[in-house]
């Protein structure tokens, strides 16, 4: 019977120089091999031209590299480019490029599926079939900086967890990926270029904050009413507005990290008067900005996208109280790919 590989990119640096002492090498074999798996993002051992054959041919004969492969891109009139990535199961993720003028973002995805049951939602409509590995999210955020690159000649500038999934539902491995995208030995991206959006599951951004994590933090609110919330978002009846609360504040006492609040207004359930003042009323609680987002709808159900004049009257309240806030258009609606759109939840 043929012995499952091992896939190389769970093993860290160190591990790959222990590797090849034991099979008769020299320890920074170890490294040059490091090198290609992740700054110079190889997914392929014969790539590796500074290691010998017999050094390749080992490597093949124990490990695999799970990595992604872009299956299909569509480019929006817009500039937008929707990739659906798969993975090395044959199961399919997606990922977005969203360009503007000085800046090109890529929102990327870390479950396949989702573990939540937002209703508003398309992935929410797919049971979570797993979580992403390190690697696999990665491999996006390279893909969409070479397009960034080939497209508009710069490289990708900022990053969004905002696709398929709940970052916080497979917290061990999107920390993984960002340390290597932030590292030196990965992308060298800043952190502060990078932004977690969670639906607000508390327990996980209080650990966030004891990790002393360098990215921002954004939260899919939706609403300040409770009952509203738990409507829009059923699993928020074990996540409340109080523990919330709780949970920014403790955030902002030890990040000093402004946070974003993500917030979709639909017509008829969160676009009142009383919806409104609730949302400013949350908003005083920690230092915040707010992302007011133009939906987009998935059918023609209950959720559809309230008028300007609603969106409007949100403006107006939050600069009342000296509250930033920006109206987030949809990207790419001819190819159906605003980001977060994929999940609809940014």
């Amino acid at each position: 019977m043929e012995i499952e590989k091992k896939d190389i990119r769970s093993l860290t640096k160190e591990q790959l120089r222990v590797f090849f002492v034991a099979n008769g090498d020299k320890a920074f074999r170890g490294n040059q091999v490091y090198e290609w798996l992740w700054s110079k993002a190889s997914h392929n051992f014969e790539d590796m031209t500074n290691v010998s054959k017999e050094t390749r041919l080992m490597l093949e004969n124990n490990f695999v590299i799970n990595h992604i492969e872009v299956d299909t891109m569509q480019r929006s009139e817009d500039g937008t480019v929707k990739n659906a990535v798969r993975l090395h199961d044959g199961l399919i993720v997606e990922s977005v490029l969203i360009p503007t003028e000085t800046r090109t973002t890529a929102c990327v995805s870390s479950q396949v599926g989702c573990s939540l049951d937002c209703n508003f939602c398309a992935t929410a409509r797919l049971k979570r079939m797993r979580n992403l590995e390190p690697g696999e999210i990665y491999d996006q955020v390279v893909a969409i900086d070479r397009e960034s690159r080939l497209y508009y000649n710069r490289p990708l500038s900022n990053i969004v967890f905002m696709g398929m999934g709940e970052p916080l539902m497979n917290y061990n491995n999107v920390i993984k990926a960002i340390n290597m995208i932030t590292s030196n030995e990965g992308l060298g991206m800043s952190p502060k270029r990078i932004t977690v959006s969670t639906s607000g599951v508390s327990k996980m951004i209080k650990k966030m904050a004891d990790d002393d994590v360098k990215f921002k933090l954004a939260v899919s609110l939706h609403s300040a009413i409770e009952e509203t919330r738990n409507h829009i978002m059923p699993f928020t009846k074990n996540f409340q507005l109080p523990e919330l609360k709780e949970a920014l504040q403790y955030w902002y006492q030890k990040t000093k990290s402004k946070i974003t609040y993500e917030y979709v207004v639909w017509k008829g359930i969160n676009d009142d008067k009383a919806s409104i003042e609730a949302l400013v009323k949350f908003c005083k609680y920690v230092p915040c900005k707010v992302n007011l987002i133009e939906y987009n709808p998935i059918d023609d159900g209950e959720f559809q996208q309230t008028s300007d004049e609603a969106i409007d009257n949100y403006i107006k309240a939050l600069a009342k109280n000296d509250i930033v806030a920006k109206v987030r258009r949809s990207r790419g609606k001819d190819i159906d790919a605003a980001c977060g759109q994929l999940a609809n939840k940014s």
